[in-house]
């Protein structure tokens, strides 16, 4: 199913992404100063790339159809599950945002602690989430759903891509993570 194969594949983009989060923030555990432009280019990383063009597929069109079509247990997967860790992977990075703010402004040691934990804390969630999507939820979707509503959802997805397309949010974010793979791994 070509939707659930390139959310997939978007998935491992995450994984490489926290990774780079996570040495950034060892390298700010072991004294280097905090890359703050760095961690603000994470930050629309993780709004523009993992959720307004990831997680805007699931929602609006995968785990809606999941939501729509799947009964109780559909329904609580997802509203239960899934979109209440997309909102705290949304929290994490209000809060990585709001230490960076505070930190440019007052230079206080003490937060770094809150910028490498609401950093590292969005990782571990990500790491997690992403197993149990795919792991559980896009194989309960794929094996649960009809053709015909998997078959929309695949049109649906390819209509959203292209339209990403034409705005270069691939190609942008892709060499985002590679110049950021480059510098910190």
């Amino acid at each position: 199913m070509y939707s659930i194969e390139l959310m997939v594949e978007e998935h491992n983009d995450i994984l490489r992404f926290n990774q780079v989060m996570r040495k950034a923030c060892f390298k700010v555990l072991h004294g280097s100063e905090v890359p703050v432009e760095d961690f603000r280019v994470m930050i629309d990383f993780v709004r523009t790339y993992a959720d307004k063009h990831h997680h805007g597929k699931e929602e609006k069109i995968l785990f809606k159809e999941m939501q729509d079509h799947l009964g109780p247990i559909g329904t609580k997967l997802i509203t239960h599950g899934m979109l209440v860790e997309h909102d705290l992977g949304r929290l994490h990075m209000s809060d990585l945002e709001t230490a960076l703010d505070e930190f440019e402004k007052t230079k206080e040691e003490e937060l770094k602690l809150d910028i490498i934990a609401s950093a590292v804390g969005y990782t571990k969630l990500l790491k997690r989430h992403i197993d149990k999507e795919n792991e559980v939820v896009y194989t309960y979707g794929a094996k649960n759903l009809s053709p015909e509503i998997l078959a929309s959802v695949d049109e649906r997805v390819k209509a959203f891509e292209e339209e990403a397309m034409d705005h270069q949010v691939q190609e942008h974010y892709s060499a985002i993570l590679k110049e950021l793979e480059e510098k910190y791994l």
